[in-house]
C-alpha cells in the first residue's frame, strides 16, 4: 500500500470513527417518558388562585415544558420543569393538566415519567388552533386574546408543535388533552375543527393516530349551573367524528360563581377523570388515587 493509500485509509477511519461516537452520544428518546400535548382556552389555563400545599408534594416523575417564560419562577421557554402549578403561564392556576399527570404517575410504573405541555389562551374560539383561521380570527378577537397570543410568539399551535418537537427529542408523545369549548358555545362545526386540528398535529408531528388519542373535557355541567353546559352535547359527539377520541364528563365537578369555570376540587376531579382513562386506554387500572393535599 502506497503512501497517498495510508492517508486515506487513515483520514476514513478518522471520520468512522467520529461519526460512529457522535452516533454512541446522541440522546435518544425516551419510551418511558410519556408526553402529553394540552391545549384549549381558561378552562385549560386554569383560572383559581393555586393553594400553596398544591405546589408541595409534586412527584418528581411529573414533568412540565414550558411553552412561555415564567419569570417570576425562573422558567424559560422550552425547558423542563418539575410539574409544580401553574403550567401553563406564570399568571395562570391549577388546571386539568395537574390531576392528569399526578394521576398517571401514581399508577404507572416507578421508571415511567410523565410530561406535560401546556398551551391555552382564556376566551379564545378553537379557531386561534386552526391555521387557516388563527389570523383572520384575530382581527376581532378581544384584546386580552391578542395579547396572550403574542405571548405564544402570534401563533399559539405553531408554539404547540415546536415545544412538542422539543419533547419528542427526550420523550414520546402518548396522547392529547382538550378543554375547550366555552367560546364556541351551540357551534355544531365544532368536532369538525378539532378533528382537523387534531390531523394537523398528528402530520407535523410525524404521529400514528391509532396510538395518539384526544381526550375532550366538557364544560361545568348544567347540575353546577353552567351557562355553557348546552355545548357538552355538541363535545359529546366527537368521537363520531374524530374516533380515536374521548369525552371526559364534568358532572360532579364544581364550578365557580361566574358558571363558566371550576373551582379547585373541580380542576381535581376533571384532571382525574383524565388520567384515568388515558390509564384505562394503556391498559392500567387506576387504583392509586393522586390525594389532594390536607388543608
Amino acid at each position: 500500500m502506497n503512501v497517498t493509500s495510508l492517508f486515506l485509509a487513515a483520514v476514513l477511519l478518522s471520520f468512522t470513527t467520529r461519526a460512529f461516537g457522535q452516533a454512541a452520544d446522541a440522546k435518544l428518546p425516551d419510551p418511558n417518558f410519556h408526553i402529553y400535548l394540552c391545549f384549549g382556552q381558561s378552562n385549560m389555563e386554569g383560572v383559581n388562585q393555586i393553594p400553596a400545599e398544591e405546589k408541595a408534594g409534586v412527584d418528581a416523575r411529573f414533568r412540565m415544558l414550558a411553552a412561555v417564560d415564567f419569570p417570576q419562577m425562573g422558567r424559560k421557554k422550552g425547558q423542563w420543569y418539575d410539574a409544580v402549578p401553574p403550567l401553563c403561564r406564570g399568571q395562570t392556576g391549577l388546571c386539568p393538566a395537574d390531576y392528569f399527570g399526578r394521576t398517571m404517575v401514581a399508577n404507572l410504573p416507578k421508571n415511567v415519567r410523565v410530561g406535560v405541555v401546556v398551551v391555552a389562551i382564556g376566551g379564545c374560539k378553537i379557531e386561534l388552533f386552526q391555521q387557516d383561521q388563527y389570523q383572520g380570527y384575530l382581527k376581532t378577537a378581544p384584546d386580552f386574546v391578542q395579547n396572550f397570543t403574542r405571548e405564544y410568539g402570534g401563533n399559539p399551535y405553531e408554539r404547540l408543535v415546536e415545544m412538542a418537537k422539543l419533547a419528542q427529542k427526550d420523550g414520546v408523545i402518548k396522547g392529547i388533552l382538550l378543554h375547550q369549548g366555552e367560546s364556541n358555545a351551540n357551534d355544531h362545526e365544532w368536532p369538525n375543527k378539532v378533528k382537523g386540528i387534531y390531523d394537523h398535529l398528528i402530520k407535523d408531528l410525524n404521529l400514528d393516530p391509532k396510538a395518539v388519542p384526544l381526550l375532550a373535557g366538557e364544560t361545568v355541567s348544567a347540575e353546577a349551573g353552567g351557562v355553557c353546559a348546552p355545548m357538552n352535547e355538541i363535545i359529546g359527539q366527537l368521537p363520531q367524528t374524530l374516533p380515536n377520541s374521548y369525552v371526559i364528563s364534568s358532572k360532579g365537578c364544581p364550578g365557580q360563581a361566574d358558571h363558566l369555570h371550576f373551582t379547585v376540587p373541580g380542576y381535581r376531579t376533571l384532571g382525574t377523570r383524565y388520567g384515568e382513562q388515558m390509564l384505562k386506554l394503556l391498559g392500567v387500572t387506576a387504583a392509586v388515587p393522586a390525594t389532594a393535599p390536607a388543608h
